[in-house]
């Protein structure tokens, strides 16, 4: 005659803790961003500090963009064809090329994350050219050498926009998260477009006032509005596909 045989008692397992939690590392720049950086700090060091300065002003009228060489005024000149994506590595100040390279760091590290480092540096690119090309349709014989990140890192701000600055950072690396959101839903959106809204008002404060510590000169602010129509009319041109979950 058998007996009941009561249910088998689970051997006990050694204590497992729960892994900690990612943090994500406070100086995580992906290498693209860290390149363009170098490449900015590199540039300044080397016009303030190793040239002379009247090889510092043949560096400048080579490389900076002027809206008057391509009006007609001067000769043409091989120079032409780099210097609207050139003038973006340059800076006029430490304060410009500081306060260039915090926003950077800010907007331009999760959108690398999330194009990758190729799209991201075309990106770059197309955003500072449609700055300058703004920038020569309201001033097309200006003379003053325009230099600075910042029409770049204004299309950055545009992209961020259409991802409503959502920020992914499951992966350990702050990523823009979602699909980009249609252009009726951003306009609807309280906080991007605060956000934006003082954006907005600061640049054209201190472009028409003339009123930013530490630069010298006015803020070309239509540069920046160049950039950033850019980069929020054309994300979806870099943008890569995400993993369908």
């Amino acid at each position: 005659m058998s007996e009941p045989v009561s249910p088998t008692e689970p051997e006990p397992q050694p204590h497992e803790e729960a892994p900690e939690p990612r943090r994500e590392p406070v100086f995580n720049l992906p290498p693209v961003v860290q390149a363009v950086v170098a490449i900015c700090f590199v540039v300044y060091l080397a016009e303030n500090y190793l040239l002379t300065p009247a090889q510092d002003d043949t560096f400048v009228s080579t490389f900076a963009f002027t809206p008057a060489f391509y009006s007609g005024l001067y000769p043409p000149s091989a120079y032409l064809l780099v210097q609207p994506f050139t003038y973006a590595f340059m800076h006029g100040s430490w304060a410009h090329l500081l306060v260039n390279m915090v926003w950077l760091a800010a907007f331009g590290s999760p959108l690398a994350n999330r194009l990758g480092g190729v799209r991201f540096a075309v990106f770059y690119a197309v955003t500072g050219l449609a700055s300058v090309a703004l920038f020569w349709a309201l001033h097309p014989y200006g003379e003053m050498p325009l230099v600075g990140a910042s029409g770049a890192i204004s299309g950055m701000m545009g992209a961020a926009a259409r991802y409503g600055f959502r920020i992914d950072r499951s992966s350990g690396k702050a990523a823009f998260a979602g699909e980009p959101l249609p252009i009726a839903i951003v306009l609807r959106s309280r906080g991007v477009m605060t956000f934006l809204g003082v954006w907005m008002v600061i640049n054209l404060a201190t472009g028409l006032l003339g009123f930013a510590p530490g630069v010298d000169g006015q803020i070309a602010w239509e540069a920046h509005i160049g950039g950033f129509i850019a980069g929020f009319f054309g994300l979806r041109f870099f943008d890569r596909p995400q993993p369908s979950e």
